[in-house]
C-alpha cells in the first residue's frame, strides 16, 4: 500500500469489478470499474466509494476485514459507479447496499438530483456537500474537490497523499464529456485545478485503462496526453471542440 500514513490507521484497499467484486459479471469485467474501501484501522470505520454490480460484495469485503461500513462517497451518479439503468442493463449498485444497511451517501450538490433519479433514492437520503468540505472516518480526514465535466456534480476525494479521481482523470486520458451533464471547458478547469495539488498524491483513478492501477499526480501530469493543452483555446484544438 501506498503512502502509508495517519500512523498507519488508515485503511485503505482498491477493489476492481469483475475481479474483487462481482466476480464473474461480465459488464464488470468489460468495464474496470474500481472501487475503494478507506476507513480508521482503529476505530473499524470505514467508507466505500462508488459501490455498483454488486455492492453486497464490497460489505462483505468490509467486514471480513473487521471494519465496519459507516457511509459511501459517490464520485457521480453513471449506473457503473452507483447502480442504475445503463445500455439496456439494470445495474445494482447503491440502491441494495442500502437495503442492507442504513448510511449516509454523500455527493456533490450540484449531482444529488442526477444521483437520484438514476439510482431512485430520495433525495432526503443523500448527504449533498460543497467543493472543500471535509468527511471524516474515524480519525481520517477525506477532503471533498468539486470537479465539473464528466458531469455537473464529479467529485474527487483527497486524503493522506492519495486522490481518487474518479472519472475526472484516469491515469491515460479523462473522462468522457458528451453524456448528459458533461461540459468540456469545465472538465479542462477541473483537470488544471487538480495540476495543481500539493504534494503529489497519488491518482486512484475510477477505470482500469492503463498500464498501472495507479501512478504518482507529476507522472499523470508528465505522461498524460490531457494535460498537453495548457490554455482552453489549446484544449479545444486538441479536443475538438
Amino acid at each position: 500500500m501506498a503512502n502509508q500514513g495517519v500512523d498507519d490507521r488508515l485503511y485503505f484497499r482498491q477493489l476492481l469489478s469483475g475481479r474483487d467484486f462481482a466476480a464473474g459479471d461480465a459488464i464488470a469485467q468489460q468495464m474496470r470499474n474500481f472501487s475503494y474501501l478507506i476507513g480508521d484501522r482503529e476505530t473499524g470505520d470505514c467508507l466505500v466509494v462508488d459501490p455498483a454490480y454488486a455492492a453486497g460484495d464490497l460489505a462483505d469485503i468490509v467486514e471480513s476485514d473487521g471494519m465496519r461500513l459507516s457511509g459511501v462517497l459517490v464520485t457521480h451518479h453513471h449506473p457503473d459507479h452507483v447502480g442504475g439503468s445503463m445500455m439496456g442493463f439494470e445495474l445494482k449498485g447503491l440502491a441494495e447496499l442500502l437495503e442492507r444497511v442504513a448510511i449516509p451517501v454523500h455527493v456533490n450538490t450540484h449531482e444529488a438530483e442526477w444521483v437520484s433519479r438514476t439510482t431512485g433514492i430520495a433525495l432526503t437520503d443523500l448527504t449533498s456537500h460543497e467543493h472543500g468540505d471535509k468527511v471524516n472516518v474515524g480519525d481520517v480526514e477525506i477532503e471533498l474537490l468539486h470537479t465539473p465535466g464528466h458531469t455537473p456534480g464529479s467529485q474527487c476525494f483527497l486524503l493522506d497523499g492519495r486522490l481518487v479521481a474518479g472519472d475526472t482523470l484516469f491515469l491515460e486520458g479523462c473522462g468522457r464529456t458528451d453524456f448528459p451533464g458533461g461540459n468540456s471547458d469545465d472538465m479542462f478547469r477541473s483537470l488544471q485545478a487538480l495540476a495543481k495539488l500539493p504534494g503529489d498524491p497519488t491518482v486512484f483513478p475510477g477505470h482500469w485503462y492503463s498500464a498501472e492501477p495507479s501512478e504518482p499526480l507529476s507522472d499523470v501530469r508528465r505522461l498524460n496526453y490531457v494535460y498537453r493543452a495548457s490554455t482552453l483555446d489549446q484544449w479545444r484544438t486538441v479536443m475538438g471542440g
